[in-house]
Formats: structure tokens, C-alpha cells, sequence
């Protein structure tokens, strides 16, 4: 999936209702409220810099706890606050979509003044895993996107996973008729179980826009044939199945 793995939701920092949880680590070394004060002016810098930030403070959850938690909704960075963080009034970013993480100290001393530049900075990492997290389930997609112009591919190809890019007569009529050609193609004279969630049929998915980046070159569509009907064609539409 492109926004989820085996340990939940991955979601992009520009659609995330929640963008930061910071999660405080007791130790016990650390004063308490030492270290809750520490994880609050980072909430507050977080906030400041106009990022959609909660503390996770609850003293009955442990960390372990809260990670997963945290992981399952898909919260694109987590700031763990602990033992070292208190020390030098910085904070460990862990990202969810990749799993890595990356720690952030003030250049000098401490204070909420020097932790406003961590809101600058979490601010530019929300930006930069958005444009990773696009250009990865773009890549993704374009490497099973095919372009079909005859029958006999089509099936094949979603049989394979992939999104089949078509010209098409561009009729109702027609749709369903290939809707019902792919589901018997597929099911190979087996019939379709009625409970099944998604069926194996074909659905059009858009009539996307042939200009962005890493499609495929395709000649107009003027002049070509339906990949179906064998009519004049009227556009380039794109069909998949659902999983």
C-alpha cells in the first residue's frame, strides 16, 4: 500500500490531521517535571511554527506503548524527549515513513528561544518527506502503469497488477461491456462468488493528464481505435482493479 505497511497508516505530513506527537522517556535519573517541562516547550515550538503537534504525556501508557500507538495512526515524525534530550534541550525525530531517525540539538545553551529553530526545522523535514513520500508511490505507480491498445493484453496485464492505460470509445455501453469481458476472462468460466468485497472486473479509474512527469509518451488519440470496440477512440483512459 502507499500510505500503510504492517505496522498501520503512513500518512503524508500535508493531509495528516496530526503532524508531530512528542513522547516524553522517563528515566529514572530525570526529574519528572524537568522532563515534562522539556517536552512541553517543544510542544509550544512545534506549535509556534504553525505545526499540528500533540503531547503524549499520559503516565499510564510506556513509551513502547505509545510508539505503536502513534505508528498505527500514521503521525508522519515522533520527537522522543528523554534522558540526553533534557541534557543538551534538544529532541530525537523518528519518521515514520522510512523508520529512520535523526536527532536535533540547539547549537548553544538552552532555552524556548533556541528551541523555536526546531520548529524551523521540523517545519522543513514535514516538507521534505512530503516530496519523498510522492516521488515513491509516483515511481511505484509508473512502474506498473502499461499502455494497452489490444484486447488480448489487457487482461494479462491486470492480471499482473498493473494500472492499463487505453484509448477508448469513451462509452457507457462499452464500459460495462468490458467490466463483464474481464470479470469472465479472469474467473475463467468460474463464477464470481456475490459475497467477494472487490471484484476482478476492470473499472476505469480517470482520464488522467498525459503531460505529468513519468507517464507514458502516447500518440494523440485522434485516429486511433478503441482497444475494445475496434470504434474510433476519444480518449486515453486509465483502468485498474480493486484490492
Amino acid at each position: 500500500m502507499t500510505h500503510g505497511d504492517d505496522k498501520g497508516l503512513v500518512m503524508p505530513p500535508r493531509v495528516a490531521p496530526l503532524q508531530v506527537v512528542v513522547v516524553p522517556i522517563p528515566h529514572k535519573s530525570v526529574d519528572p517535571a524537568a522532563l515534562l517541562a522539556h517536552a512541553k516547550a517543544v510542544e509550544r515550538a512545534l506549535r509556534a511554527a504553525e505545526i499540528r503537534v500533540k503531547l503524549d504525556a499520559r503516565d499510564n501508557y510506556n513509551p513502547g506503548w505509545k510508539y505503536n500507538h502513534w505508528e498505527l495512526k500514521g503521525v508522519p515524525v515522533r520527537l522522543e524527549v528523554g534522558k540526553s534530550e533534557v541534557e543538551t534541550g534538544g529532541a530525537l525525530l523518528a519518521y515514520r515513513f522510512n523508520g529512520s531517525k535523526e536527532p536535533w540539538a540547539p547549537t548553544t545553551g538552552a532555552g524556548q528561544g533556541l528551541l523555536d529553530a526546531l520548529g524551523a526545522f521540523v517545519k522543513a523535514k514535514l516538507e521534505e518527506i512530503q516530496e519523498k513520500m510522492l516521488a515513491n508511490a509516483t515511481e511505484a505507480r509508473n512502474k506498473k502503469l502499461v499502455v494497452v491498445t489490444q484486447w488480448a493484453d489487457f487482461v494479462p496485464a491486470l492480471n499482473d497488477k498493473c494500472l492499463c492505460l487505453t484509448p477508448f470509445c469513451d462509452e457507457e455501453e462499452e464500459e460495462e461491456k468490458v467490466k463483464e469481458a474481464s470479470r469472465n476472462e479472469a474467473m475463467d468460466g468460474a463464477d464470481e462468488d456475490a459475497r467477494t468485497a472487490t471484484s476482478v472486473a476492470a473499472k476505469t479509474l480517470c482520464k488522467p493528464y498525459l503531460g505529468q512527469a513519468g507517464l507514458p509518451e502516447v500518440p494523440p488519440v485522434e485516429g486511433m481505435t478503441c482497444f475494445f470496440s475496434g470504434k474510433p477512440a476519444k480518449e486515453w483512459v486509465l483502468w485498474g482493479r480493486s484490492y
